[in-house]
C-alpha cells in the first residue's frame, strides 16, 4: 500500500514501504479518481493507493474490497461482515464507491450493496480519496473509493493469471469450507488487445469465536452460505502513440444459497443470534451489478491530456423476507395483519458521460487547468416483488455538473496553490403515488419534478521547505442527495407535495484540514485534524425495524495520526495509525440549529489504533496485524450517557504469509488468529436489544491459496 500525504492526510497503514533515498519514491504515481494526470504531490487531496500485492493480502485475510479498505483505514467502520454495507462509514460519512470512475451507488435510493459490486480478482487498485469532495460528482461526501480494473497486457502475445484457493472456520466443520477459482487471460497483438476472464467463489458458514455459527440477516442478505459468479473483459485499440481506447465490460453477482436460518440470540446473556438449518421464505438475497465503459484517452492532445467516457450501470438488489419483523409490509386489504410475507428489490439504471480537457497553460507553465463535464441520468425503484407492489416508485434523477480546476507551482515547486469550482445542476422526477398501509393508512403523494443548484468550491496550500517535510491546508466541498428513497416511502401525512418537500433537499458537507508530514530516510510521519459540517444532513434512524432518513445538522471533526519506519533488520517494516473522531448532531426539533447530541454507529466509526508489522525479502513476504477497536459511550440527549448502546470494544488480529516459487505463490491467511470472540460493532450501538439481530463476529479463519502468472 501506498501512501500520499499531500494537502490532506491519509490514514492507511502502509504495508511494505521502501524509502532508499529522502525523496519520495512514488511522486510519478497517477490516481485516476483525482481526475488529473498530476502526480499526487501537486494534488490537493487525501490519497492512499492500495496496490495489487497489498490489496490481495488482504483479500486474502477479509474476503473482499470492503474488508481491505476498512482493514487498512482506522477512520473506515469496521466492517459488518455482511452483504450490506448500511453504517459503514469513511470519516462518518458514506464513501462513494467506483470501478474506473463508474459511480456503483444509486443515487436515490442507496441499496448498501456497492462494496459488492466486482470480484477482487480483477482489481488492480484501489484508490482511496478521503474526506468530502466533489471529484466525482454526486455521493463523495465521506470520500471515494474507486477500483482501478486490471490493465491491458504489457507485450505483445498471451499472459494471464489463475487462482485456486481455499477457506475453512478453524474447526474445519463441513459447512464451514469455501472456495474460489479464477482465471485472466490478455492476448496483445500489435494496436489490439483484449482482456478476458470469470471468477467463480463459493462461500462457507461463519463460526464466531465460541465455534457457534454466526447469525444469519435474511433481510439484508449475506456474505456467508453464498456463490459468486462475476466475469469481465476489457478490449483495447492504440489510435495512435498517445490516443487509446478502451471497452471494459462487467458483470458481478451474489447469491445466498439459503441453507439456514436465524435462531435467536439473548442480548441479556451476551448470547449471539446464531444460524440453523432451514430454508428461508421468498429468494435468497441476491446482489447483482453490470456495468459497461468505453472510455477514450489522448494523452497529447494540442500539448493537453483529453479523457471522454460514457459509461452504463445497471443493479438489481434483491433482499430477504420475513413475515413478523416487518411490519412495513403488512396491509390487512391482501393478507391478515402478521401474515403478510414479502421482500423487496432495488432496480437501478445509470446511464453517464464524463469529459475533461487539462494542459499547461501556454507562455504560463506553471500553472496547469482543467476544464470539465459530467453528465448522470439515474431511474430507481424500489420493489416489493411477491406482492408486485411499489414501495420506493419510480424516481429520475439528471445532474449536469461543468467543472475547472486550477494548479499553480511556485518558488521551484516548494509551494502549490489549488483550487476548483464546480455547478451541479440537478433535477429529480417521481411521479404520483401513495404510500404503504402501515405509514398511518396510506397517503396519496403528489410528484413532482424539485430542481436544485449549487456552485462547489475547492482549494488547498502546501509548503514544502525541504524535500519531505510539508505543511499543508485544504478546504472542499462534497455533494449528495439524501437517500429520497427512504424518504418519499416513509411520507406519513397528508397534503405532501414532492415538489416542495423539504427533506429531499441537497446535502452540501465542508472538509477543512490541517496536517504535516515528514517523509525522510525510513521515516514516514504524519498527523492531520479535519472537522466536516453539513447544514442539512442525513442520518440513518430505526423505526419498527428499518431505517428511514432524517434531515439534522451534522458536525463530525477527527485527529489521525500515523507512523511507518523500516527497521534495522532488512525488509522489516513496523507501521501504526489511529483515528479519533468525534459526530455531533441535532437531536431536537426547535428549529435552533445546534448540535446536541452524539452521533451513534450507524453514523460513525469508533476510534481505532491499528499496529502492525510487515516483512519482505527475496521470494518471502508476511504481514501481522492487528487493529483495536476502542470502547466509546454515546451521549443519546444532553448528558444522558446509554449504557445500553456503549460500545465496549475489541480487537482483531489477522496473519499472513506468501513465498513465491517459479511456479506460483503459495499464499496462507489467518484472519482473527486468536479466535477472539465479541458482538460487532453495528450489533452494539444500533441494535444492541434486537435479539434476532444480535450479531457476533466471525473466528479464526483461514485461507490457502496458490495463484500463477504466465
Amino acid at each position: 500500500m501506498i501512501r500520499h500525504s499531500m494537502l490532506v492526510l491519509p490514514l492507511a497503514l502502509v504495508a511494505t514501504p521502501v524509502f532508499a533515498q529522502d525523496v519520495e519514491p512514488d511522486e510519478g504515481i497517477v490516481v485516476t479518481a483525482a481526475r488529473t494526470v498530476l502526480p499526487v504531490n501537486a494534488l490537493p487531496l487525501t490519497v492512499d493507493v492500495i496496490d495489487n500485492a497489498a490489496l490481495n493480502q488482504q483479500v486474502a485475510i477479509g474476503g473482499s474490497i470492503v474488508d481491505a479498505v476498512s482493514a487498512l483505514t482506522p477512520s473506515f467502520s469496521p466492517t459488518r461482515q455482511k452483504l450490506s454495507g448500511a453504517g459503514e462509514t469513511l470519516r462518518g460519512r458514506s464513501p462513494l464507491y467506483a470501478i474506473n470512475g463508474i459511480p456503483q451507488t444509486a443515487p436515490l435510493r442507496d441499496g448498501a450493496r456497492d462494496g459488492f459490486s466486482i470480484d477482487p480478482f480483477f482489481v488492480d487498485r484501489v484508490e482511496v480519496i478521503y474526506g468530502s469532495n466533489a471529484l466525482q460528482g454526486i455521493g463523495g461526501t465521506g470520500g471515494i473509493v474507486n477500483q482501478v480494473t486490471v490493465g491491458p497486457p504489457k507485450q505483445d502475445g498471451i499472459s494471464g493469471r489463475v487462482l485456486v484457493q481455499g477457506n475453512s472456520d478453524s474447526g474445519f466443520s463441513g459447512d464451514g469450507k469455501g472456495g474460489k477459482v479464477a482465471g485472466l487471460i490478455g492476448w496483445r497483438q500489435e494496436r489490439f488487445d483484449a482482456t478476458v476472464g470469470a471468477a467463480f467463489e463459493k462461500r462457507g458458514v461463519f463460526y464466531d469465536g465460541h465455534g457457534d455459527r454466526v447469525g444469519t440477516d435474511l433481510t439484508q442478505g449475506e456474505t456467508q452460505d453464498s456463490r459468486s459468479w462475476s466475469v469481465f473483459g476489457r478490449f483495447g485499440y492504440a489510435v495512435s502513440d498517445t490516443a487509446r481506447l478502451d471497452l471494459m465490460v462487467n458483470r458481478f453477482q451474489l447469491k445466498g444459497e439459503g441453507d439456514f436460518i436465524a435462531a435467536n440470540g439473548d442480548y441479556r446473556r451476551n448470547l449471539p443470534t446464531t444460524s440453523v438449518r432451514g430454508t428461508p421464505p421468498g429468494v435468497p438475497a441476491t446482489n447483482r451489478t453490470e456495468s459497461a465503459a468505453l472510455t477514450y484517452t489522448d494523452s497529447d492532445l494540442w500539448g493537453g491530456n483529453l479523457m471522454l467516457q460514457g459509461f452504463f450501470n445497471r443493479s438489481r438488489d434483491t433482499y430477504g423476507g420475513e413475515v413478523a419483523p416487518i411490519a412495513t409490509f403488512q396491509d390487512a386489504v391482501i393478507a391478515p395483519i402478521g401474515t403478510l410475507f414479502d421482500q423487496s428489490q432495488n432496480r437501478s439504471r445509470k446511464y453517464g458521460g464524463k469529459f475533461s480537457y487539462e494542459r499547461k497553460v501556454p507562455g504560463f507553465e506553471a500553472l496547469t487547468a482543467t476544464i470539465g463535464l459530467d453528465v448522470l441520468y439515474d431511474k430507481t425503484e424500489q420493489r416489493l416483488i411477491a406482492t408486485g407492489r411499489a414501495w420506493v416508485p419510480p424516481a429520475e434523477y439528471r445532474s449536469l455538473a461543468p467543472f475547472a480546476q486550477a494548479n499553480l507551482a511556485l518558488f521551484d515547486e516548494k509551494l502549490h496553490l489549488a483550487g476548483g469550482v464546480r455547478h451541479e445542476d440537478v433535477r429529480i422526477t417521481i411521479d404520483d403515488y401513495r404510500t404503504l398501509a402501515s405509514y398511518g393508512g396510506g397517503f396519496a403523494v403528489s410528484g413532482g419534478t424539485p430542481k436544485f443548484s449549487d456552485t462547489l468550491l475547492n482549494g488547498g496550500v502546501i509548503i514544502e521547505p525541504w524535500k519531505g517535510i510539508r505543511a499543508y491546508a485544504s478546504y472542499a466541498e462534497g455533494y449528495t442527495v439524501p437517500d429520497v428513497g427512504r424518504i418519499a416511502r416513509a411520507v406519513n401525512r397528508a397534503g405532501v407535495d414532492i415538489d416542495n418537500y423539504v427533506n429531499i433537499s441537497p446535502i452540501v458537507s465542508n472538509n477543512r484540514e490541517l496536517g504535516v508530514e515528514v517523509k525522510r530516510g525510513p521515516l514516514d510521519a504524519s498527523a492531520a485534524y479535519f472537522w466536516s459540517t453539513s447544514k442539512n444532513g442525513s442520518l440513518l434512524v430505526q423505526s419498527g425495524g428499518v431505517f428511514e432518513v432524517q434531515r439534522q445538522r451534522v458536525e463530525i471533526q477527527g485527529l489521525e495520526i500515523n507512523l511507518s519506519a523500516q527497521t534495522p533488520i532488512p525488509g522489516l517494516t513496523l507501521s501504526t495509525g489511529y483515528a479519533h473522531l468525534i459526530g455531533r448532531t441535532d437531536g431536537s426539533d426547535d428549529d435552533i440549529y445546534e448540535v446536541d447530541r452524539d452521533l451513534d454507529g450507524a453514523n460513525i466509526s469508533p476510534d481505532r489504533l491499528n499496529l502492525a508489522a510487515s516483512y519482505r525479502q527475496g521470494p518471502l513476504s508476511a504481514r501481522v496485524q492487528t487493529q483495536f477497536f476502542l470502547s466509546r459511550k454515546f451521549e443519546r440527549t444532553p448528558g444522558n450517557y446509554d449504557d445500553i448502546y456503549s460500545f465496549g470494544g475489541y480487537n482483531v488480529t489477522d496473519l499472513s504469509v506468501r513465498y513465491d516459487t517459479a511456479f506460483g505463490g503459495l499464499t496462507l491467511s489467518a484472519q482473527n488468529i486468536f479466535d477472539k470472540f465479541y458482538i460487532d460493532y453495528y450489533t452494539q450501538t444500533v441494535r444492541p436489544t434486537d435479539n434476532a439481530h444480535f450479531f457476533a463476529g466471525r473466528g479464526r479463519n483461514f485461507t490457502l491459496g496458490w495463484d500463477y502468472r504466465f
